[in-house]
């Protein structure tokens, strides 16, 4: 028996639940969250028109990942995932870190959806306040992902359902405004209003490149809900396929419709630039209809992001590197202790929230992103090794992309440039300053940890071997060896 099947087998005892059909919905859902519906303000902010091509390069990056992470997880479906093929691939310390970062970075991003949502209900009910709105959610979700996996997989399918259909209906609207109508001030004549089609040159197209990573963001949540997946290899495969155009298409169809019917100017005026054109176009109900949408999104965020924070730590707790307590399951299957430790995020975003209301979602989405980066540099990493791996033992995989090597080393350089420009950016400027610190916190931690378990591990066998002593020593015991 390999390595990587005792990893398997130690992360054992989830149930497998999730059908190919609701795999395909998670993956989908997960990266259509706040990302494109409110993040994508910012980027317009940064780039201006020039946004769609931003997202078309995190697209690329986002499609290349999926192609390495695909390839690894219909070799070894399990919940730890590109954190378990770091530790298997690359060394145990590559391991530990891919899973903590990503732990945090998936933790803080809830943080991010909550204050979304404390955002747009006080919209409609401005005289109560925020909190209430971000604590009750909150409870209903965590609710939810205490039950059993199958529950989870039926919420998310029908969030990422109603996510789906709203961006499709907005699309075809958009498509008839803009080709069909051709109503005054709608066209891509606004590409060319308030500084033309590179508003800030292109470093500003390439800075908003990192808004559209933390956009694509939890698309790699498919490779994770594969260790709870019925069938993960057609699962997985099934995922990539449809996912990555799916998305390509909604992201930058959407946003260059958004910037053909209203200027730059208008749409950084309002909250959510899906919103905002409804608004400027005097679509009755129109603009709350979308404002439903913007919540149900943030939502279905927010459910499966503390989905696979859990599982993460679950992770961690089976290979020895976090507390035995967090990787107990209940009857159900469903790893609770671990479950309430992920929900951390939500108290650090109700404070950030309520001390700072304007600039939180900013904040929580600057903090949060250089896990997710980081983690997606090592994605290409791990790949990187994993192919050698399987060619060094002359396995065959059972599926495999056009990218490799070239698309993985491409993705890696990417990853590393993107998460430096964000040192040049307001915006995200504490992204490096709070996560190069963090990163060298965990890795000590990691040799804390190591000598805890070397600790046990002696005195283990120090036990073992007084028992056995006492036991030869005692009366009536028979010898180990016999002499004739």
């Amino acid at each position: 028996m390999d390595s990587f099947d005792k990893i398997q087998q130690r992360e054992g005892g989830l149930k497998r639940q999730l059908t190919s059909r609701q795999m395909t919905m998670i993956a989908l859902g997960g990266a259509i969250g706040t990302g494109l519906f409110l993040g994508s303000k910012f980027a317009i902010g940064l780039a201006g028109p020039s946004v769609i091509i931003s997202y078309a390069i995190g697209g690329l990056v986002a499609l290349l990942l999926m192609g390495s992470l695909s390839e690894m997880t219909v070799a070894h479906a399990t919940s730890g995932s590109f954190g378990a093929y770091a530790e298997h691939y690359v060394s145990p310390l590559a391991g530990f870190l891919v899973k903590y970062m990503y732990w945090s970075c998936i933790v803080l991003a809830v943080g991010t959806e909550v204050t979304a949502i404390g955002e747009y209900m006080k919209l409609w009910f401005p005289d109560i306040p925020a909190l209430m709105w971000v604590i009750l959610f909150s409870a209903v979700l965590i609710a939810v992902n205490a039950m059993n996996v199958k529950a989870f997989g039926t919420l998310e399918y029908w969030f990422s359902s109603i996510k789906v259909f709203a961006i499709v209906a907005f699309i075809v609207l958009a498509v008839y405004i803009v080709f069909g109508t051709r109503k005054e001030g709608t066209g891509f004549q606004n590409y060319a209003a308030d500084g033309g089609f590179f508003p800030h040159g292109l470093s500003g197209t390439w800075f908003a490149v990192i808004v559209s990573i933390f956009s694509y963001l939890s698309i790699e949540m498919i490779a994770v809900a594969a260790g709870e997946a019925r069938d993960p290899a057609t699962a997985v495969k099934k995922a990539f396929r449809t996912t990555i155009v799916r998305l390509l298409l909604f992201y930058i169809v959407t946003l260059a419709l958004i910037m053909a019917i209203a200027p730059m100017g208008q749409i950084l005026t309002g909250g959510s630039p899906f919103v905002t054109v409804m608004q400027s176009l005097g679509i009755p109900f129109a603009d709350s209809l979308l404002t439903v949408v913007v919540i149900i999104a943030a939502l279905s965020a927010m459910n499966s992001q503390l989905y696979i924070s859990t599982r993460m730590i679950f992770s961690l707790s089976r290979s020895g590197d976090a507390p035995a307590l967090l990787g107990k399951l209940r009857a159900n299957g469903s790893p609770v202790n671990a479950l309430i430790l992920s929900t951390a995020g939500i108290a650090i975003a109700t404070v950030v929230y309520a001390m700072f209301p304007e600039t939180a979602f900013t904040f929580m989405m600057a903090i949060s992103m250089f896990g997710a980066m980081f983690t997606w540099f090592m994605i290409f990493v791990t790949h990187w090794f994993f192919r050698r791996s399987m060619k060094r033992s002359g396995t065959e995989l059972t599926f495999k992309t056009k990218f490799y090597p070239v698309g993985t080393i491409l993705g890696a350089v990417l990853m590393l440039a993107i998460l430096a420009s964000t040192l040049a950016t307001e915006a995200f400027s504490m992204t490096l300053i709070f996560g190069l610190p963090f990163l060298a916190l965990v890795t000590a931690l990691y040799f804390v940890v190591q000598r805890r378990k070397r600790h046990d591990s002696n005195s283990e066998r120090k036990t073992a071997v007084v028992s056995a002593e006492n036991s030869t020593d005692s009366p009536g015991s028979t010898p180990l060896t016999e002499t004739v």
